[in-house]
Formats: structure tokens, sequence, C-alpha cells
């Protein structure tokens, strides 16, 4: 994108800001937003009053260290479990984040968004996993390893409230802005 993805604007507002909104709206609360690249230029662009962490190592280690921040953030909270949305997936809106967020029963919750039966995001992750998710995360794939083959994941169909298209390239900016995605035709 030539610069930090949080600070990409989207109809005028940074995803970074974006998605606290889009969390806020889905009722979840607290927030907890770990940012890595363009520090701290980017926490400027969170709404008043966001609570964020830095992400140690995100440099070399993308989603990976990312996770470990946020979860490490909430290890001294009541959280039972913990929802990760992803700054560059704006087609999963609240009321897919808040259908995923429903499913959290207690600590030893799995879950998952799937869209046309494919799993992906928002991941939902109690915390009796935490420290096996910390252990299992490594480069830019997160928690992916960790949830890879479990018969104990259960996927929440979004399929009708979500498009799950990254923002990862300016084509792919450049396509939201026109109002078409590469899975649903629109955002």
């Amino acid at each position: 994108m030539g610069r930090p993805k949080a600070a990409v604007a989207l109809d005028g507002e940074p995803l970074v800001a974006r998605g606290v909104r889009t969390l806020r709206d889905a009722g979840l609360d607290p927030v907890v937003v770990v940012l890595g690249a363009g520090l701290p230029d980017v926490a400027k662009l969170l709404p008043a009053g966001t609570h964020w962490v830095p992400a140690p190592g995100w440099d070399t280690e993308g989603q990976a260290a990312s996770l470990r921040a946020g979860l490490d953030a909430l290890e001294h909270t009541a959280a039972d479990a913990v929802l990760v949305a992803l700054v560059d997936t704006p087609g999963i809106g609240p009321a897919a984040l808040a259908r995923v967020a429903a499913r959290a029963t207690g600590p030893d919750v799995l879950a998952r968004g799937a869209v046309d039966g494919r799993a992906g995001h928002p991941v939902l992750l109690g915390r009796a996993h935490w420290a096996k998710v910390r252990a299992a995360a490594e480069g830019d794939a997160g928690a992916r390893g960790f949830l890879r083959g479990r018969d104990d994941v259960v996927a929440v169909d979004i399929s009708d409230v979500a498009v799950p298209d990254d923002l990862d390239t300016p084509e792919d900016l450049a396509r939201w802005a026109r109002g078409t995605t590469t899975e649903r035709g629109t955002p």
C-alpha cells in the first residue's frame, strides 16, 4: 500500500478508526487496538479514548506479534474470550462481529466467522486457549496454525452479512472505492 494499512483511508476514514467504530457498533467492550507499522502516527488516528498497545516484533513476525500483544493486553482482565478482527477486512461489519462474539460462552470457546463455508475472520479465542495460541503463533498466520485441524472450532456462518475481502493492495482499495469486491460484487 506504500504506507501502514491502518492509516489508509476508506470513504474518508482511516481503516484503524473504521475498525474501532465497527467493533463498538457491534457492542464489543473493551476494544484493544494493536499497532505496529506507523507508530506513533497511526495512534493519532484512533478515536479519543481508544486503548492501544504496541506489537513488539511486528516488522519481523507480522500477525503473530500482533496477536501475542493483544492477548497480553487482556491477560489481567476478566475477559473469558477475545474476538480478533483485522483492520484490512472492512466488509466484516458489526453484524458479523456481533454474531461471532455471541458464541462467547466461556473460556473454552473457539469460533470463526465463515463465508460460503470458508472459515476466516473474525476469530473468537477463549481464555483457556490463549497460552497455546501464543505458543503456536508464528509469522503472518496468527492463530491459523493453532486452529488448523481442530474439531472443536465452531464455524459461524456470516455469509449473509459479510464480505471477507482483504485490502492488501492499492488495486483492492480501488475496487472497494468503486463499490466492487472480488467475492460478492458489492461491499
